[in-house]
């Protein structure tokens, strides 16, 4: 998923199997081709695609972790402290859709998982729609 500052929602992936890792689903559904030179993607520790957002003049974005030392550093604390508040954005936009949107929490018929017109599967559309449908409502990101 792809959400921008203000909280909208810019991209959403289609459905991958649940043995696809994190780093090849990131590199190959189409979520970096959307990159400008300048954007930043938020990820975890060790997750290990700086090779692939840098190929776009992007920024990776991790925060900050000890590795050994007692503390870390005052910029690092801060760096880290402003990410976390976008993060928190970030996860409050992806609850909203779960909550709001029970389709998305009930069991998923098996006809959903097929793509019957070639590109697309049924819990792809029903995903998409939600997601614009969250990006018509009133925003959940405070401006300023």
């Amino acid at each position: 998923i792809g959400i921008a500052p203000q909280g909208l929602i810019t991209f959403i992936s289609k459905g991958w199997g649940g043995r696809t890792s994190d780093k090849y689903l990131t590199e190959n559904c189409g979520v970096l081709d959307n990159l400008l030179p300048g954007d930043s993607v938020l990820a975890d520790r060790g997750f290990t695609i700086s090779g692939s957002v840098g190929m776009y003049c992007a920024r990776l974005e991790i925060p900050a972790f000890t590795r050994g030392r007692p503390q870390l550093a005052p910029s690092a604390v801060e760096a880290t402290r402003k990410l976390a508040n976008v993060r928190i954005h970030v996860e409050r936009v992806i609850g909203l859709v779960r909550r709001k949107y029970t389709i998305l929490k009930s069991t998923i018929p098996s006809e959903l998982l097929v793509a019957r017109d070639g590109t697309n599967t049924g819990l792809d559309k029903i995903v998409l729609v939600c997601a614009a449908l969250t990006n018509l409502s009133a925003p959940i990101v405070p401006f300023g």
